[in-house]
């Protein structure tokens, strides 16, 4: 290591996997994974894009990538398919779906129930949000002349 080089905060070959075993296994947040091996989110983030390339490549030279389908898993442990099934976990069944109760737990408005609330129009050039009682005296000064004092 050069003098004065920043330390890596994955200096061996070992602390690299480890790195990316345990990214793998527990698919944590890369903020997270950061902060559990000593740096910050965007270089965990580099480290992760270096290292899953790297990985997959030499399990595939040992003839370990993971299979993505029954008949490669079949062909790489050199049994039939049905027994190659047995091997995997099957899929969980969907659960059966809940009977809904007969009455509903909250009251519910009616389909085309009126809303008491007044309806506010979107497409006009003015919309009245509210309305309020405005004095006269207080908007309006055509009889008067207006000062500061009328206000």
């Amino acid at each position: 290591m050069r003098a004065g080089a920043p330390r890596s905060p994955l200096p061996t070959p070992a602390d690299r996997l480890f790195f990316i075993l345990v990214y793998l296994k527990t698919y944590a947040l890369q903020v997270v994974q950061g902060r559990l091996f000593g740096m910050g989110q965007s270089k965990a983030n580099q480290w992760i894009h270096v290292l899953l390339p790297v990985l997959l490549a030499a399990l595939r030279t040992l003839g370990d990538a993971p299979a993505r389908s029954l008949s490669a898993l079949a062909q790489r442990l050199g049994v039939s398919e049905a027994d190659a099934a047995t091997v995997v976990a099957p899929l969980e069944e969907e659960p059966a779906p809940i009977p809904a109760p007969a009455s509903p737990l909250l009251p519910m408005m009616g389909r085309n129930g009126a809303s008491s609330a007044p309806k506010t129009l979107l497409n006009r050039p003015t919309v009245i949000a509210g309305r309020k009682r405005i004095t006269r005296s207080k908007m309006f000064c055509s009889s008067m002349r207006c000062s500061s004092s009328s206000f």
